[in-house]
């Protein structure tokens, strides 16, 4: 029997940072999820839950953007992996007695191989200036769950968005110097940008999709709108029932701007795809020309080929009447002066009307 217990980076609504650990059952006690509610996010299930969601429950909205893993509670979010360290409690029994193992591990090469928060970093960079009061400008604060997604999904699009400013140029230089220049670097280049460009089209649409998603179930939206507020949503309807009449004016002000929101990630992130596909096609046009340019190449060896071996036919042709006369066997012409440069003559010009009858039948053939 065992449980986790995880290493998280917990930032509170005041912009507080703090590292903590936490068991799974203390988190799932504090946040009200159900223990199928925490796959999406788990460390432990890292490459299993590789797909980007944005899962909406009664008091925490989970977040799974590639490597950023958090769960956004009404005053608090918790970023898991932040700084790599994942711990294991096993129970085990040896002679009868219970004995407590703890496997820790400061670097995930040791327990969870290829395992990093990059999109930690760039979430807690981009979500900690936004809960200043000194950056509002005197306009309303948003929730801090609304601040936390809007920050989780800018930190996604930005790295899509980077890679993709990286990917680009070099894609760009590849494709004015092929097919000219064929060498084992550049074609070993335009493999690695085209493989860059899969992985980034893959994300980019993943992410698109799960925008979509969350755009087409306003239950979700409104889900989002009524954390943390004396409302509850009519399980008939689907409307928006609150204690207070400006709580639920203020709910569905803030559905029509999470819309608005998610409306213009899903722009950003339809405009990353739409640039990562079309320069992979560029990619895959320019491999299928090089293709042709290579049968080419290789149907001109071909030909070549193929007339040597005619002429080497013919030659051997006369080396096989060279031989019969050279069997040392009378034939009463070893004594005329004129045979040797009569069959030498022979020899020749019927190798040569061999080799041009040859040629003239793989011409009409239409093999040379």
């Amino acid at each position: 029997m065992g449980y986790a217990h995880y290493k998280v980076v917990e930032v509170k609504a005041n912009g507080s940072v703090s590292t903590e650990k936490i068991s799974r059952r203390q988190l799932l006690k504090s946040s009200g999820l159900r223990l199928r509610d925490t796959r999406s996010v788990d460390p432990s299930l890292w490459l299993m839950n590789s797909m980007p969601s944005l899962l909406v429950r009664e008091q925490a909205i989970l977040l799974n953007l590639g490597s950023l893993r958090a769960i956004a509670m009404h005053e608090r979010v918790l970023i898991f992996n932040y700084n790599r360290s994942v711990c294991m409690f096993v129970q085990k029994k040896t002679t009868g007695i219970g004995e407590l193992v703890i496997v820790c591990a400061t670097n995930l090469s040791v327990i969870f191989s290829n395992m990093s928060s990059p999109g930690g970093k760039v979430f807690l960079e981009l979500l900690r200036p936004r809960l200043n009061p000194r950056n509002i400008n005197g306009g309303p604060a948003m929730p801090f769950q609304l601040e936390v997604v809007e920050a989780a999904l800018l930190s996604r699009i930005q790295r899509l968005e980077r890679r993709l400013m990286h990917v680009e140029p070099r894609v760009a230089a590849l494709l004015e110097v092929l097919p000219n220049r064929l060498t084992g670097d550049v074609l070993e280049q335009l493999r690695l940008s085209k493989q860059s460009l899969v992985e980034l089209g893959s994300r980019a649409g993943d992410l698109k999709q799960m925008l979509i998603d969350l755009l087409e179930d306003p239950h979700e939206i409104r889900r989002i709108c009524i954390m943390g507020r004396n409302c509850t949503l009519d399980k008939v309807s689907d409307d928006m029932e609150c204690a207070v009449p400006l709580e639920k004016q203020v709910a569905e002000e803030e559905e029509e701007e999470i819309e608005m929101l998610l409306e213009n990630y899903l722009q950003r992130c339809e405009s990353c795809h739409g640039q990562a596909e079309r320069l992979l096609d560029s990619a895959r046009e320019m491999e299928d020309s090089i293709a042709v340019n290579l049968s080419s190449r290789r149907l001109e060896v071909s030909r070549v080929e193929l007339l040597l071996q005619v002429g080497t036919f013919c030659v051997a042709v006369g080396a096989l009447i060279a031989g019969i006369f050279g069997m040392n066997l009378k034939s009463y012409l070893e004594n005329n002066t004129w045979a040797f440069w009569a069959t030498t003559g022979g020899i020749a010009v019927g190798a040569v009307a061999g080799f041009f009858i040859m040629y003239k039948y793989l011409k009409d053939r239409k093999i040379l």
